[in-house]
């Protein structure tokens, strides 16, 4: 059973996984280790991070018994694994920085990093300390997607081919992100779990209520994310003779616990479902798309 730390406690997330893990009775029980630990963490003078604070430590501390440590490196002596959960993704690179010398399997929850530089730090560290790292955004493994991608991909003989994807959900901006970091994010990572890496240009324009991004592949595929306001995440899944729609929103059981299976797989492992290059690639892709609204032009990525 494998002692689970979490750094951050500024999060849904932090309750969700630790349901989904430490009560055997959850309906979608994800079994392989317990919360056993957390470093509060928080982001002084970021509402978002702050305001929410309390409520998600007392709940952990109260309802799971999960022991408060004060500092990173004492978390991860104490632990096997790590989730580093803090809602500000500013903050990531430091927070790995304190606990990548370890070397333990370390799942950094979305974003991974706010910007391509930062996010190139963190690889550097992880190949400097050999410390596995996983992200990701819980939409990539939603099950309607997952079978979306399926379907359209079984008529080419279980190559993982899709001819392109149309995402569509909420894109609010928030506190601490720049951009589509905040929730563009879900989106784009739909896209990348149908397309797989190799998205050369992105071309991004503000519509009314939202935005509209069109990225190019390296071989011709081309997808497209339309943000909005609101409403629910979905995508519409393109194969060379049919297509299939994502309701994401659907399924009974929750993004969460598909994603945190993975992550159980990765901390057994130490192989990320989803390659570090591919997410770095992401974050390019974020900051691409971001860099096309503010200059109204297409944007290569290196």
């Amino acid at each position: 059973m494998l002692r689970i730390g979490i750094i951050g406690l500024d999060t849904s997330h932090v309750t969700a996984f630790t349901a989904l893990l430490n009560d055997d009775t959850h309906p979608y029980h994800v079994p392989g280790g317990k919360v056993v630990a957390a470093y509060q963490g928080g982001t002084p003078g970021l509402e978002l991070s702050i305001s929410r604070l309390k409520a998600y430590t007392d709940e952990l501390v109260g309802q799971y018994g999960v022991t408060l440590v004060p500092d990173l490196p004492s978390l991860a002596e104490q632990c096997d694994v790590l989730l580093l959960e803090s809602v500000d993704g500013g903050v990531h690179e430091a927070q790995f920085a304190a606990v990548a010398p370890f070397g333990k399997p370390v799942f950094i929850d979305k974003p991974l990093a706010l910007s391509t530089a930062s996010a190139n730090r963190i690889a550097d560290l992880a190949a400097q300390y050999g410390t596995p790292v996983m992200s990701s955004s819980a939409l990539r493994y939603a099950e309607a997607l997952t079978s979306a991608v399926q379907e359209v991909t079984a008529e080419a003989e279980g190559r993982a081919y899709v001819q392109g994807v149309d995402a569509f959900g909420p894109t609010p901006r928030g506190d601490g992100a720049p951009g589509l970091f905040y929730y563009g994010i879900h989106c784009a990572e739909m896209l990348y779990a149908a397309m797989g890496p190799g998205c050369r240009e992105v071309r991004a324009e503000a519509i009314p209520g939202g935005e509209c991004i069109t990225a190019r592949w390296e071989d011709g595929r081309v997808a497209t994310i339309r943000g909005r306001q609101g409403g629910a995440f979905g995508a519409l899944v393109h194969g060379e003779r049919q297509s299939r729609y994502a309701d994401v929103a659907a399924d009974a059981k929750p993004f969460y616990a598909s994603l945190l299976e993975r992550v159980m797989a990765f901390f057994q492992t130490r192989e990320p479902d989803v390659p570090l290059t591919e997410t770095l690639e992401l974050i390019a892709f974020l900051e691409a798309a971001n860099a096309s609204l503010a200059g109204n032009r297409t944007v290569r990525l290196l």
